[in-house]
């Protein structure tokens, strides 16, 4: 009977936390669905920033494919290496701006203040942000694939599998930086838009989104190997290139594995640990709804 008593609470618990959490990421698709031009605009910088990137690229690009003869054009390495590392760019670029940048919008609004006044799960408030990125950022990503495939050749798709586990954890470990974000927005306020486009460009340079590693001159590549994203970079596009020679450039595939695993894993962690930290100093300090 006690075993029954509890198992009811067990699922009245979780019925409320899914209500809770289907209820904020309704909120943020309606949020995005209001905005049709923003959101026709931002398929449009999708397009230019794959224009952009990729015809600038190839005009400094010297890749071969190494199954090809020497005659043949450079298509088949560039591809993959473009065209996969853009994809992470994507989601860790939306990431930094829809969950820790939108913490600052809500300051604005005023909605921030009242959603901790409420009994509402913090955790899944930051949660339901992720929806919209993986709809979206993946669309846009998919249709960014299809274009940059057009217009630098093949896409290699060598281990799908490997590369969704690789694409999937390193995509939570995104979203963790995105929580230690929110978590510095907070803190930082309307310095958050510099710093969100600052660390956007770090993160292009050091991680190597649109060319090889062995572009970056050295000492930058000492930076990279200190950046977790780097390495999720390296694996993914290693895997869905089929390794080809000279790939990963960073580490051997093993130990990228482990540190992309280990990143997938404990980042979330920490970044929700500091969110919270800053949240419960902001609302001790009373600047919570400030701004």
């Amino acid at each position: 009977m006690l075993d029954n008593s509890k198992r009811a609470k067990v699922q009245e618990g979780l019925s409320i936390h899914w209500h809770t959490f289907w209820a904020m990421a309704r909120k943020e698709l309606t949020i995005l669905s209001r905005y049709p031009i923003e959101f026709i605009a931002s398929f449009g910088q999708v397009f230019l920033i794959v224009a952009i990137f990729t015809l600038a690229g190839l005009m400094f690009s010297d890749f071969r494919d190494p199954t090809a003869s020497s005659a043949a054009p450079a298509q088949f390495s560039y591809s993959g290496v473009t065209v996969y590392g853009f994809i992470l760019f994507m989601f860790l670029s939306d990431t930094l701006w829809s969950i820790g940048y939108n913490i600052r919008h809500e300051q604005i609004q005023g909605t921030l203040e009242q959603l901790y006044l409420s009994p509402a799960n913090k955790f899944l408030n930051l949660i339901a942000r992720v929806i919209s990125i993986l709809l979206w950022t993946g669309l846009a990503s998919f249709v960014a694939a299809l274009l940059m495939s057009s217009m630098i050749g093949h896409l290699p798709i060598k281990n799908p599998l490997l590369g969704l586990y690789i694409l999937l954890v390193s995509l939570s470990g995104t979203f963790g930086i995105g929580f230690a974000f929110a978590a510095l927005t907070i803190r930082i306020k309307e310095a958050a838009q510099t710093a969100a486009n600052f660390l956007q460009f770090i993160f292009l340079i050091l991680c190597a989104n649109f060319f090889p590693f062995s572009a970056l001159p050295p000492f930058l590549r000492f930076f990279s190997r200190l950046l977790p994203t780097a390495y999720c970079v390296d694996a993914f596009r290693s895997a869905m290139m089929g390794f080809p020679p000279g790939f990963p450039e960073l580490a051997p595939f093993e130990i990228e594995f482990i540190i992309v695993t280990l990143f997938g894993i404990f980042m979330p962690i920490i970044g929700y640990r500091l969110y919270r930290a800053s949240e419960r100093y902001a609302r001790q300090a009373g600047t919570l709804s400030g701004y």
